[in-house]
């Protein structure tokens, strides 16, 4: 059922009822409470009109986040599913531009973060970030967006074209990255400018932005992760492409003003931090061979302080896994993939 998102927000926010936290969200599946410890029974989210359709993160309240395509599967629209409801959040650029709500983060007091195409076209003619995950690419200037009370919000840039936020925390912080004025010479075509992580706080002080610096002798941070004490992990690296591959070659986190190289399990590229709890403890994934360049074979990791950065292994016969999500208990979810594209299973 696809319902108008200000008059059923404001109709959910105000109930009592909440859906039963732990659930799992992989693409379009949860466990049903009454199904036995292990046993897990796959789901189905509907589509805004289009074919594809995909959950990337749950919240405590049951809230499920993610995208879906619209009827031409030219154009993709965040969505969030609650309950039997399906609520396209919209862009900022009206008919004909995506918006994506992409990282597995979480807030459980109706914030939500992601992506938004503009009605205008970038003057550099650049990509950027955006454009990996919108069915085509358009060329459009793309910022970083939350929806709140069913409005959406554009966070601001550092100066230059783009933004791009991942994750919000329950205290209202968001991360993501930004484009600076600089024209960073270690920028692949088309992207030209320099970008480095943000966290937006668009309910302190009239809205505060602060830029979150790479490591020395990387040009280029991008902030993916926080939680709710307000560590955020990242990566740092060089320009590149504006997504992943040589921009992620070391993965990091900022806490209380420094910034700590997490290391790496062998690759140099790909090395990207996707979930952190609320005991500082990061899971993502890293390319694990220096000789696999930018191609990407990455291997999922946890991270603590007293062990760094582990393997986490993949399944038998697979190449290539990620870490996506790690609860306060430390369980952990992600994905397991063979050789053949598109047959990843996922894993806890």
């Amino acid at each position: 059922m696809r319902t108008p998102i200000v008059p059923f927000l404001a109709r959910f926010l105000t109930s009592a009822t909440l859906l039963a936290a732990g659930l799992c969200v992989g693409v379009g599946s949860h466990p049903q409470a009454s199904s036995p410890p292990g046993t897990y029974v796959v789901e189905t989210l509907d589509a805004l009109g289009g074919t594809r359709a995909i959950g990337n993160s749950i919240n405590d309240r049951g809230w499920i986040a993610g995208f879906s395509n619209l009827a031409n599967d030219q154009v993709s629209h965040a969505a969030v599913w609650i309950g039997d409801e399906l609520i396209d959040l919209g862009t900022l650029g009206g008919p004909g531009t995506s918006s994506n709500i992409n990282w597995p983060v979480k807030n459980n007091h109706g914030l939500l973060s992601g992506f938004s195409e503009t009605d205008r076209i970038n003057p550099l003619g650049e990509a950027w970030s955006c454009s990996a995950f919108f069915p085509t690419t358009t060329n459009r200037i793309c910022l970083g967006v939350f929806w709140e009370f069913g409005r959406i919000h554009p966070l601001p840039t550092l100066g230059g074209y783009n933004g791009f936020a991942a994750g919000a925390n329950n205290r209202g912080q968001i991360v993501g990255w930004a484009e600076n004025t600089v024209h960073d010479p270690t920028c692949v075509a088309p992207q030209v400018l320099q970008f480095r992580a943000v966290l937006w706080e668009p309910r302190r002080g009239g809205g505060r932005t602060q830029e979150l610096p790479p490591l020395p002798g990387d040009s280029v941070s991008a902030a993916t992760v926080i939680n709710d004490r307000g560590q955020v992990a990242g990566i740092s690296g060089i320009c590149d492409v504006a997504v992943g591959r040589f921009s992620a070659r070391h993965a990091v986190l900022w806490d209380r003003g420094t910034i700590t190289n997490l290391g790496t399990l062998g690759g140099v590229a790909w090395i990207t931090p996707m979930a952190i709890n609320n005991r500082g403890e990061v899971v993502g994934f890293s390319n694990v061979n220096a000789a696999d360049g930018g191609t990407f074979f990455a291997h999922p990791f946890k991270w603590t302080r007293h062990t760094g950065m582990q393997d986490l292994g993949l399944l038998p016969g697979d190449e290539r896994g990620q870490a996506l999500g790690i609860n306060d208990r430390g369980d952990i979810v992600g994905l397991s993939c063979p050789p053949r594209p598109g047959l990843c299973r996922a894993v806890l």
